[in-house]
């Protein structure tokens, strides 16, 4: 059975809309944005309600390589057509699409928004930006060169807590950062071998196109999609790539920082398919007002993460500078017992600020931070509350379904002349490409990288052809 025979039979199909044209009129109402959707299964899925929930916005066009995701995405949007390949809906609806939602696996980003921003559209793409450091490049530059309205989707961005803690490492209530520690025990890796054989391609779905530019493999259950596409250098960006360009948010744009000067992973070697269970990334940035001469970063992710370091310490904690398995040759980690959970517990995902008048603790997500000076947290509720009064950020919402849909509307009244992005393509892609950098330095575990950002060139040779992947036709 081909796919069109089973759009047929599904409740899609059922409804006869897989050719049907747009019920939308011409000439569309200028306080009404028309969106089309690539990728409506599982993330996209939330991106197409967290985007629709805006009362100015018209879902007109729904694509998904699986038909299950149409068929669940068309159920919301019964007046919307639906279509396999992207190409094919915005050729057939770039004259009634507005604005395009990108929210497919990683290695499709960049090809799909950089055809719908060079037909002028307005793109809101899913984290990270791209998949190649050479892609975020291009669409940053796409996007300026247009004037496109753009938004990355690293919806946390938009929240009270990471707003505040923008805020108050601004005002110097640490002092000047030297270090950032950042961590995800999440495991978007894979260890082990490039599997064998081959699987039947599930009905619903168009292996092919799921695809897409990047390599073809044969199809294999539980392999690639749903879901496990992240832990695979081919389509995915690993831990780093997923949990890591949310939590490196807050400190990187806080910091005003541009990319890295160095990068070095610490890793199992490089398998040619998985990216690493576990990694250690340490980068070296070049200082800005808000830091010393320069800035060090340590990301720790896998399980068991982070490892401990001095940094890390909370108020309770206790130090086990005999266990020599946690020691490193810096002489700085060591073994913490937690104590009490809760206030003397790190969190599970977070980062640590460290500054020359103390530290920030800023757990991941929708926690106040703290600050530490000496071993004892520091009552900051006046600086909360005049950072807030003096910024209008109004109350904290404890509430995903509230606070999460904010991002989404930011971008939507942008579109219509009202707002502006705040995780636009200009940041996004120097965000994604420090993101990048540390998943190629774990190709060459050990290994201090050099980055030069004027020529987009790392010194060692050997690395820059990761910086850009050849597109396979489909």
């Amino acid at each position: 059975m081909n796919k069109r025979e089973f759009i047929k039979k599904s409740s899609v199909g059922a409804l006869g809309i897989m050719l049907a044209p747009s019920i939308l009129k011409a000439g569309f109402p200028k306080d009404k944005l028309r969106t089309a959707h690539i990728g409506v299964g599982n993330m996209g899925m939330e991106d197409l309600k967290a985007v629709s929930s805006h009362e100015a916005v018209e879902v007109i066009a729904l694509c998904d390589v699986d038909a299950l995701n149409l068929s669940a995405a068309h159920k919301m949007h019964p007046g919307a057509r639906i279509f396999f390949d992207y190409r094919v809906m915005l050729e057939e609806m770039g004259d009634e699409i507005d604005a395009v939602i990108v929210s497919t696996p990683d290695h499709t980003h960049a090809p799909a928004s950089l055809m719908a921003m060079n037909m002028d559209k307005p793109v809101y793409c899913q984290k990270p930006l791209t998949h190649y450091v050479s892609e975020s490049r291009e669409m940053k530059r796409v996007a300026a060169e247009k004037g496109l309205v753009t938004q990355m989707g690293i919806q946390v961005h938009s929240f009270y807590d990471y707003k505040l803690a923008t805020l108050l490492i601004q005002s110097g209530i640490i002092g000047k950062v030297h270090t950032v520690h950042a961590w995800s025990p999440k495991n978007w890796g894979y260890d082990g071998p490039l599997p064998e054989g081959e699987d039947p391609v599930p009905e619903q779905l168009d292996w092919n196109l799921w695809l897409g530019t990047s390599t073809k493999r044969p199809y294999k259950k539980d392999m690639y999609h749903p879901g496990n596409w992240r832990k695979l250098m081919d389509y995915g960006c690993g831990t780093l790539g997923d949990m890591g360009v949310h939590i490196f948010d807050t400190p990187y744009n806080a910091l005003e920082l541009d990319v890295p000067r160095t990068i070095m992973t610490e890793c199992r070697p490089p398998n040619g398919f998985g990216f690493p269970e576990k990694n250690t990334v340490t980068y070296e940035f070049p200082g800005t007002k808000y830091t010393g001469k320069s800035l060090k970063w340590i990301w720790y992710d896998g399980p068991g993460a982070p490892e401990m370091h001095e940094d890390l310490m909370l108020p309770g904690m206790e130090m086990k500078k005999d266990n020599a398995a946690a020691q490193k040759s810096d002489g700085n980690s060591i073994s913490l017992d937690a104590g009490v959970a809760g206030e003397n517990e790190l969190p599970e995902q977070g980062a640590m600020f460290v500054g020359t008048k103390g530290r920030l603790l800023l757990p991941h997500f929708m926690q106040l931070p703290k600050k530490i000076v000496r071993g004892k947290y520091v009552d900051i509720s006046k600086e909360i509350a005049k950072v807030s009064e003096e910024h209008n950020l109004g109350e904290p919402i404890r509430n995903y379904g509230t606070e999460g849909p904010k991002h989404y509307h930011q971008f939507v009244d942008a579109c219509l002349g009202k707002d502006t992005t705040t995780a636009p393509f200009d940041y996004a892609a120097r965000l994604t490409e420090t993101i990048l950098l540390g998943t190629i330095a774990g190709r060459f575990p050990g290994e201090t990288l050099h980055w030069d950002a004027e020529t987009a060139q790392f010194k060692e040779e050997k690395a820059n052809q990761f910086l850009a992947g050849d597109y396979r036709d489909f």
